[in-house]
């Protein structure tokens, strides 16, 4: 890693990383994300995938929505949840990486 760490630039983005490193600091949200990088899903499938319940899973998407690091969709009476920024996308898949290696 590059020690020359431009810091302005840093503290101009500091507000964005605080708000996607929260985000991921919780477990159930963190399986909650995984499973929307890979695909979009509604209420009840994320439910399914990752064995949250219905409360619980309820409040951490509410989390994800206040820190705008999810899209919402509805289509009917079904809302569907995607990762909104792309970058989220990169760090999620960077975590998969350095802690989820294939034997």
């Amino acid at each position: 890693m590059d020690n020359a760490f431009e810091i302005n630039v840093m503290r101009d983005s500091a507000e964005s990383v605080v708000t996607i490193l929260k985000s991921l600091a919780n477990t159930d949200r963190l399986l909650i994300l995984c499973h929307l990088v890979q695909e979009e899903l509604n209420v009840s499938q994320i439910e399914d995938k990752t064995k949250i319940t219905q409360p619980t899973l309820s409040q951490q998407l509410m989390m994800l929505r206040k820190s705008d690091v999810v899209n919402t969709r509805r289509d009917g009476k079904q809302i569907f949840y995607s990762i909104k920024d792309q970058k989220l996308a990169t760090v999620l898949n960077t975590l998969y990486e350095l802690y989820c290696p294939t034997p």
